[in-house]
């Protein structure tokens, strides 16, 4: 056998060997748990299959869901509006988004509602989750970050704390 195609399968072998254990780990995380919208698309389905009926094509990455059900390879959903349904987990990331909810939220330099004011966000923004505590999550929208007050975003649950 030629070296260079030995060395190749070898390679493509660790590859598939790594996909599969990361396949299998997010196999083991029991719902709920939040994730986001990996891709641009993503087709909403009233079964784990492609053989069920699309009931809507979501064209928001980031947006967040929370999965609400595991099955091979699929996933049930909740969208910040309550509708359910299943999509390809493949399509999903264990990236942590939020987003606005209500009307305009002050994002505050210090997680505190006396912190100064930095930036102001409209229901419907998604920006990402880096840190929550105390009633408070650390938001990033588009490079500008501020505090936030947990109950005004859909992404994080009621005394979760997220690192």
């Amino acid at each position: 056998m030629n070296k260079s195609i030995g060395r190749t399968l070898v390679l493509a072998s660790a590859v598939l060997g790594l996909t599969a254990i990361g396949d299998a780990a997010a196999e083991t995380r029991t719902p709920p748990y939040w994730a986001s919208f990996a891709a641009g698309k993503a087709r909403l389905r009233t079964g784990p299959g492609r053989n069920f009926p699309a009931i809507w094509l979501y064209q928001r990455r980031d947006l967040p869901v929370r999965v609400i059900e595991v099955y091979p390879n699929w996933r049930k959903i909740e969208d910040p509006e309550g509708v359910r349904g299943w999509v390809q987990s493949n399509l999903l990331s264990e990236k942590r988004t939020g987003m606005v909810r209500g009307g305009v939220v002050a994002m505050r330099a210090e997680p505190d509602a006396s912190a100064k004011l930095l930036w102001r966000a409209e229901a419907g923004v998604i920006g990402h989750i880096s840190k929550c505590q105390y009633g408070w999550c650390q938001f990033d929208v588009g490079g500008k970050t501020g505090f936030v007050e947990r109950g005004m975003l859909w992404g994080v649950s009621p005394g979760e704390a997220v690192d």
